[in-house]
């Protein structure tokens, strides 16, 4: 989720929020009380939740396991490659 910057323009208080995108801004200082705070135009900051960002976060059921499923499928794909090939030199 963004880390969102605020200032007071009553009091000059400045504070961050963690917001959805989808919030409405906040608009009253916990400083001063009243509804003066203006969200700031700042370098974007985010905070990453969770165990990590890898190819299998998100992913449920068979998908869970693709790069696993492909390694798979390759290794199989080149021994019976290998097979075929065997049995290409016995023919001929």
């Amino acid at each position: 989720m963004p880390i969102y910057e605020y200032k007071c323009s009553n009091c000059g208080h400045q504070m961050e929020a963690i917001q959805k995108i989808s919030d409405e801004p906040l608009q009253a200082c916990p400083n001063c009380n009243y509804n003066t705070l203006s969200k700031l135009v700042s370098a974007p900051s985010f905070r990453l939740k969770g165990s990590g960002w890898y190819e299998t976060d998100f992913k449920t059921g068979k998908k869970k396991n693709i790069s696993e499923d492909v390694s798979k499928k390759s290794s199989v794909n080149s021994s019976s490659d290998s097979k075929n090939t065997h049995k290409q030199d016995k023919i001929t």
